[in-house]
């Protein structure tokens, strides 16, 4: 392949986009790509467009940068699409917590499952769906690498209603796990052996080794003699079900009916209520600081991220393979997983593109799981397709933490206060109020 042309979709988050160019920018054969920036926002967009050939400069790097209001023009010719849009930004993220609380409903990330990842993914839908039809229509051979949460809903809608092929979902939990569980048992993460499989931010640890032997074990000796460790939520169900997961404690509460409806667990296990309006802050927070100090000339300190995006297109571009995790349909890779499902796998990248790995089948407790989590994201992603909006409410009966803390009749009140709160950014048919 030729210097690759790879476009920011939603580059206006600027401190993500910094450090994706950082890590764009640590491979030489990269140097010199074309980077396409796109945003609807012209301040975040011309803040991007500054930090990023700050960022080049810093790291020696040649680039073509170029920004885009026009989305289409930002495509054109695209090897790699990169989507890392938010609609609706912290405004439609604060309705997500708000309106759940007046009906006792506790969320902390809110972005995956329950009742904020299910109207997260709905006004994302049609922009997906527009995306999809303009990466058809104009680099259609382009790998589109897709950030935005809910991750497994959204690959889910990709896949089955823009009809695109060459898309991954990429996120760092298990990247970030790994290198936790390595600090905790003190081996070098360069020395560890893993594999992990599962569903995104509900993937499982299945191997975790040092030159051939189990690291379980000595993970079971830290948790047995450290009473903190036992007071977060994922080694609380590593405990109970034998493999740990691969995503935070704040996460992990959202996802299983066990932990937020019980004032006693989330004084045990620490639950941070609403900790992902903190995060909204922090990010605009970082945000107006990069932007200050872009316009007064002033340095920017960028590290490097290590997310999967620049390692994938250092790999397809040069056929130097590299191993991440992605988030693809399941079609047999997961034996005991719907097939229609997304699942998360490790793939292999190199110039043939990005190949999951067959798992078989997860241990069934895990699956169990699992397949709660895709019964969920099946209804949010027949609810768009099929224009049904009573799918959306049996979404939420279905979701594990939503159906432990309210009725039945509270769950289809709560989703027409939702959908009366986010009509202007659902697709028509959605957008009615059914009662109770």
């Amino acid at each position: 392949m030729s210097i690759p042309k790879i476009t920011f979709i939603g580059a206006g988050s600027v401190v993500f986009t910094q450090g994706l160019l950082a890590d764009l920018f640590a491979f030489d054969e990269l140097k010199s790509a074309h980077i396409a920036l796109h945003d609807i926002d012209a301040e975040r967009l011309s803040t991007a467009h500054a930090a990023a050939r700050l960022i080049a400069a810093e790291r020696h790097a040649r680039p073509v940068i170029s920004a885009h209001l026009d989305r289409r023009e930002a495509l054109d010719g695209a090897q790699f699409v990169i989507n890392m849009v938010q609609i609706g930004m912290g405004e439609a993220t604060h309705t997500d917590f708000e309106i759940p609380a007046r009906y006792g409903l506790r969320q902390t990330i809110g972005d995956t499952l329950g009742i904020g990842g299910i109207f997260r993914a709905l006004r994302t839908f049609p922009f997906l769906k527009e995306l999809g039809q303009d990466i058809d229509e104009i680099c259609p051979d382009a790998w589109l690498l897709n950030y935005t949460n809910p991750m497994a809903m959204n690959v889910q809608y990709l896949s089955q209603a823009t009809g695109l092929t060459k898309v991954v979902g990429l996120c760092h939990s298990v990247y970030w796990t790994m290198r936790g569980l390595a600090d905790l048992v003190k081996v070098p993460y360069e020395e560890v052996t893993y594999q992990a499989a599962g569903v995104n931010h509900q993937a499982w640890v299945l191997r975790f080794e040092h030159q051939g032997s189990d690291l379980y074990p000595r993970l079971d000796a830290l948790i047995a003699d450290d009473e903190q460790l036992r007071r977060r939520v994922r080694v609380d169900m590593y405990r109970r079900l034998g493999h740990y997961p691969t995503e935070t404690s704040e996460h992990s509460a959202e996802y299983v009916p066990w932990y937020l409806h019980h004032n006693g667990e989330i004084d045990r296990l620490r639950l941070p209520i609403g900790e992902y309006l903190r995060t909204v802050q922090e990010n605009v927070t970082a945000y107006e600081k990069t932007r200050e100090a872009l316009a007064c000339g002033a340095p920017i300190a960028v590290e490097g991220t290590m997310e999967y995006a620049p390692q994938i297109i250092h790999s397809i571009v040069t056929g130097t393979p590299c191993t991440i995790y992605g988030n693809v349909p399941n079609q047999g890779l997961i034996h005991n997983l719907p097939g229609s499902g997304v699942v998360e796998v490790p793939c292999l990248v190199d110039s043939s593109g990005v190949q999951p790995t067959r798992i078989g089948a997860l241990p069934p407790q895990l699956a169990a799981l699992n397949r709660a989590y895709l019964s969920t994201n099946d209804l949010v992603v027949r609810a768009a397709i099929q224009d049904e909006p009573r799918h959306i409410r049996h979404a939420a009966m279905t979701d594990p933490a939503t159906a432990a803390a309210l009725t039945v009749d509270q769950i289809w009140q709560l989703c027409d206060d939702m959908v009366k709160a986010h009509a202007d950014a659902l697709q028509p048919g959605l957008r009615a109020v059914l009662g109770s």
